[in-house]
């Protein structure tokens, strides 16, 4: 079953996004894994080692990213499965599977496979661990609880939260004098720092530049919005559960009030998921609040497995066969017009109309300076800057893949690059209607007065159908001993060529 989810969401994907290239999160995923490094000044490097190592086996295109996607997608689902095999069986564990199916987290959220998505299989497996470990208290469970639970922090700094809500749940539950008096508790937390050591050095010898950006980004809100803020991340997580809740009470039907019933008479190992789940929905909010910032649903989703693994685990009534068969048919129809009906239009819509974020034009800019750049240098395109979006994109789909070489630390600001930057060659690109954008180009030219200006427009198309049209501008500054003799018509800022799409 989760097989089949996955395939044929991986097809909806390949087809909905064929007018678009990968989302900016992605391409940014892939260049940081370009380089094996303990740290990021932006995010932890989890993501970046799973792309690397992805890609070291699979090609780099479009649909290995989103076989990527979804695979780490099927994982977190069997992950929740072996939670729930602790507790049902049978149709239960199905019904489990089904209800998750229906959240956009284990489809649309997962097809970003950035800092965020990456945690959709770490969670589970972590509670998998510490759920067994709570329970046996042996080293070897203890062990990787505290080895996943290093790796989720790897993964992204939210899952702290992950961490504070384990040592919640295991301090307020009842048999907590037999799990603190065994080495179980301190074996996580040893190993738990010992995979952690590496990186927490990294932050102290590069000044945890992680957590400025996040407090720049993300901090500074007053009192009331960070209370808004707080609400918000809770009436949207709501939301989300709507669906599968709605599901679940046409299936529980009477039996609903059951509930109070069946809550008082959870067992143990049930009643430790429920303190974690309070955990990893209560204190996001509660710290959002007291530090200032700001706090998106979109950051919970890896967790809501558990609020499905409590509803339906805890219900002391059988699930009849007839309501596994209809929700079966209908995680099965969604899907399949999913992939028949909503992937078409989509992609036709978004050749029209184009994406937020521009990923129309993402494969034909880089292609088209890659070509350029080959017409006065028989060198590779060894470096790309400017619009953070359009050097991700060169770097992954110029044939000549440059590296990124804006300093991710700097990536909202705007330095000139320093005359060494040049030496072996360096080219960016703006949209032109990025007047920032435009204006740090010329800047840079003025600061390289041989570069090469010019403009060209690209055009996507889809099928045959032309769809819409972005001008972009560009800059390339070759290398030193390539600089004598370029054509003439390669200096002229008025340069102009269209490109077209697939």
């Amino acid at each position: 079953m989760i097989v089949g989810f996955a395939a044929i969401w991986l097809l909806f994907l390949m087809l909905a996004y064929q007018s678009g290239d990968l989302h900016p999160d992605v391409l940014e995923t892939w260049s940081i894994g370009r380089s094996f490094s303990w740290g990021n000044p932006k995010h932890p490097p989890l993501m970046g080692w799973i792309a690397h190592v992805w890609m070291l086996v699979f090609p780099l295109t479009d649909w290995s990213f989103q076989l990527l996607a979804m695979t780490n997608a099927a994982i977190a689902l069997w992950a929740v499965d072996l939670i729930a095999r602790r507790f049902v069986r049978g149709d239960k564990r199905a019904i489990l599977l089904l209800l998750l199916m229906l959240l956009p987290v284990y489809q649309f959220h997962a097809q970003r496979f950035n800092a965020n998505a990456v945690l959709l299989a770490v969670w589970p497996l972590s509670a998998y661990c510490f759920l067994r470990s709570f329970e046996t208290r042996q080293i070897k469970w203890a062990a990787g609880a505290g080895a996943l639970a290093a790796v989720a922090m790897l993964g992204k700094y939210y899952s702290v939260f992950l961490v504070g809500s384990f040592v919640f749940a295991a301090a307020c539950h009842p048999q907590r004098r037999l799990f603190f008096g065994s080495l179980a508790p301190w074996v996580s937390a040893l190993v738990g720092l010992v995979v952690l050591a590496p990186h927490l050095h990294w932050l102290a010898t590069t000044g945890a530049a992680p957590f400025d950006y996040a407090m720049q980004t993300h901090g500074g809100r007053q009192f009331w919005r960070s209370v808004r803020e707080a609400w918000m991340f809770l009436l949207e997580i709501a939301a989300i559960v709507g669906i599968p809740a709605l599901c679940w009470m046409v299936i529980a039907e009477s039996r609903l009030k059951r509930f109070p019933d069946d809550f008082s008479a959870m067992n143990s190992g049930l009643w430790l998921l429920f303190l974690v789940c309070a955990g990893t929905i209560g204190f996001p909010p509660i710290v959002a609040i007291a530090l200032g910032t700001d706090m998106t649903s979109l950051w919970a989703m890896q967790g809501l497995f558990l609020i499905g693994i409590l509803v339906v685990c805890g219900a002391s009534y059988p699930i009849e066969r007839f309501y596994t068969v209809n929700l079966t048919l209908l995680v099965i129809g969604i899907a399949l017009v999913a992939v028949t009906v909503a992937a078409p239009v989509h992609a036709f819509y978004r050749n029209t109309y184009g994406y937020e974020e521009r990923r129309n034009f993402y494969r034909l800019a880089a292609l088209e300076l890659t070509r350029r750049w080959h017409q006065v240098s028989h060198s590779p395109l060894p470096t790309i800057s400017g619009d953070n979006s359009l050097a991700f994109a060169t770097a992954f789909y110029s044939p000549d893949h440059p590296h990124y070489r804006r300093p991710f630390a700097l990536q909202y600001q705007w330095p000139i690059p320093p005359q060494h930057a040049f030496v072996n060659g360096w080219a960016a690109m703006c949209f032109s209607d990025d007047e920032v954008c435009r204006a740090w180009v010329r800047s840079v030219g003025a600061n390289a007065p041989d570069a090469i200006h010019f403009e060209f427009s690209a055009t996507d198309s889809l099928w045959g159908q032309p769809g819409v049209t972005g001008r972009i501008v560009a800059v390339m500054v070759l290398p030193r001993e390539r600089k004598a003799g370029l054509p003439a018509i390669m200096r002229l800022d008025s340069a102009s060529e269209s490109a077209h799409h697939r």
